[in-house]
């Protein structure tokens, strides 16, 4: 199974130069790619191929003066960007055809020197090398200082150099793990997720929502009413763009780092872990909106199942049709629609529920069998590429 494995850099000045020019002509070159088969396209040309890009916009661009620039990076860098555009067509061509399942991927957008996010990666063609004493070397752009949190289970396969809105700088590897199965154990858990309480298990454990950005929204405005003072185009703005930023990404690792945590606990815990296949993109539509986004479902479930194909545990998420909060968990009865402000209320059968126990008690039953006698289907998703 492969995984990312993201560490902190701190390149030095001049590092963040060379830098800077390596991002600028991966953008480049993934514009130009993306130029010629729009032209193409327009003209009633041929598709442009994979390999034709890399002669046209890499390898005869480094001749021309306009281009000469170019050969100053690594060329694995300036190939990847091409693959990276090759990526992304393949995606629209399978998802407006149907062979891509979920949502419809838009076709490739030219890229922005002014994008939040910039990146480049190297694959083992480059000969990156971490060195005994703990640096990154790239070529043409040195030894960069890397913050060891942990070690990497084998040697990586690539790295990618990221550079955030913050303007911090993160080195992403990709491994292969090799972790072992946990020790077995009895015990499958049901998960309700909620605003109030961010998750509701079926043995009636609840877990409060922790709301970070809620927690943070003061700071927040005053920085982004700070901002918008600022003149656009001026040096102020932009310093205030960046600690906006940094607010935000400093919300985002909290959340990030707390949902870990939770969803480690849980898979080590339970042998079966299964949750409701909510529609987080519909339900942030609604006025509710920012305390879903809030609590980030999406990457905590994601977790969950990383986790669980990582350590052999089993994980499955059950039909979001489901009527687990008026399902009576003990007779079965389906009540009438509830409001939200009901948490708790008695079956006619005698039965008396806390209204998110007894979802999770319901999804725990309907985990357990693909079809059982109250219509619930269990199907696995595919599994994210996420360490911790």
């Amino acid at each position: 199974m492969q995984l990312r494995y993201q560490f902190r850099v701190y390149p030095t000045p001049g590092q963040q130069v060379e830098l800077a020019r390596a991002f600028g002509c991966a953008r480049v070159v993934f514009n130009d790619g993306l130029r010629a088969r729009q032209t193409a396209h327009e003209q009633g040309l041929p598709y442009v191929s994979d390999a034709e890009p890399s002669k046209r916009v890499i390898t005869r661009a480094k001749a021309a003066p306009e281009r000469a620039w170019l050969g100053e990076v690594s060329a694995v860098v300036l190939q990847q960007a091409l693959a990276d555009l090759n990526t992304a067509y393949r995606n629209f061509f399978a998802s407006i055809t149907g062979r891509r399942k979920g949502t419809k991927v838009a076709p490739p957008r030219f890229r922005s020197r002014k994008d939040n996010r910039q990146a480049i990666r190297f694959t083992r063609d480059s000969r990156f090398t971490v060195l005994d004493n703990g640096r990154l070397r790239l070529p043409k752009i040195g030894d960069l200082a890397v913050r060891w949190s942990r070690t990497l289970p084998s040697d990586p396969s690539s790295v990618t150099v990221i550079r955030d809105a913050a303007g911090r700088y993160f080195a992403s590897f990709v491994v292969r793990a090799t972790d072992e199965p946990l020790p077995p154990t009895d015990a499958e858990v049901g998960i309700d997720l909620g605003l109030t309480h961010f998750a509701v298990m079926s043995d009636g454990t609840k877990v409060a929502a922790p709301r970070f950005l809620r927690r943070a929204a003061r700071r927040l405005k005053r920085l982004q009413q700070a901002l918008s003072r600022k003149q656009r185009g001026s040096n102020r703005r932009g310093k205030a763009v960046v600690k906006v930023a940094r607010a935000h990404a400093r919300v985002a690792d909290t959340r990030r780092d707390w949902q870990h945590k939770l969803s480690t606990t849980i898979i080590r815990e339970n042998q079966a872990v299964y949750v409701e296949d909510l529609c987080v993109v519909g339900l942030g539509r609604t006025r509710l909106a920012r305390s879903v986004h809030d609590a980030g479902w999406s990457s905590f479930v994601g977790m969950l199942e990383c986790k669980a194909a990582r350590y052999g545990r089993t994980f499955a998420r059950v039909d979001r049709w489901l009527p687990s909060t008026r399902m009576c968990s003990d007779c079965g009865r389906i009540n009438e629609q509830m409001a939200l402000n009901v948490r708790s209320w008695v079956c006619p059968c005698g039965g008396h529920h806390d209204r998110d126990v007894n979802a999770a008690i319901n999804i725990k039953a309907a985990g357990q069998a693909d079809f059982n006698d109250r219509g619930a289907r269990v199907g696995p998703g595919p599994v994210p590429g996420t360490a911790r």
